[in-house]
């Protein structure tokens, strides 16, 4: 796909989610989220913390912790989300919907994977039957690479994750089925609620 197509898929799931969010609950908004430790608000804090942090606090905010960026996403996440009503936080989303930001090293497609796993981290904690369409999902899953797996310490040693709705496989050993999205999470270390997963490593990676 094209960066504008790649950039038109970021934007379509920014709106998109913007719906999702508008239609919670305040129940919702503070329920967990897959993130451990994170609310949904902690969630969306975090996802249009780009939009809303230039450059220089950005360094700073890296620097206060120590040059540790999961330790300041955390930290930062945190604050906003306890000062941040829950319509300021939808608006960033909204109003940034066609933003550029990408992470480092990352590109448009890691934007994209950045909107879908945090996403998917409030939809499926909140129990909503929402689908991330097929080919932004396939584009995320496109790229994951052996070295996602290591960053987000998910354990797939003997699994093989195989998608039920798609034409997608990752890993070799016992077969672990549910929706490709749901391996997404997966594959991003998150434990999912039961009833997603089918197989026999199903259990390790179901929250109790």
């Amino acid at each position: 796909m094209s960066q504008d197509q790649v950039l038109a898929a970021v934007t379509a799931e920014r709106t998109e989610l913007a719906e999702v969010f508008a239609g919670l609950t305040p129940q919702q908004w503070d329920a967990p989220s897959l993130c451990a430790g994170w609310r949904v608000r902690e969630v969306l804090a975090h996802t249009t913390m780009p939009f809303r942090m230039s450059g220089g606090a950005f360094v700073w905010e890296l620097l206060r912790s120590g040059g540790r960026f999961n330790r300041m996403a955390d930290r930062v996440a945190r604050r906003d989300a306890a000062r941040m009503p829950a319509e300021a936080l939808l608006r960033a989303l909204r109003d940034n919907a066609a933003h550029p930001w990408s992470p480092p090293g990352g590109g448009l497609a890691g934007a994209l994977s950045h909107e879908v796993i945090h996403g998917l981290d409030s939809t499926v904690a909140l129990g909503l039957d929402r689908r991330v369409p097929a080919d932004r999902l396939m584009l995320v899953l496109d790229s994951m690479r052996p070295r996602n797996v290591d960053y987000f310490g998910a354990d797939l040693t003997g699994v093989q994750l195989r998608a039920t709705d798609l034409d997608w496989r990752l890993g070799t050993g016992e077969p672990l089925r549910g929706l490709a999205q749901d391996l997404l999470l997966v594959v991003c270390g998150r434990l999912l609620p039961p009833g997603h997963l089918t197989g026999a490593p199903a259990a390790r990676f179901t929250a109790a």
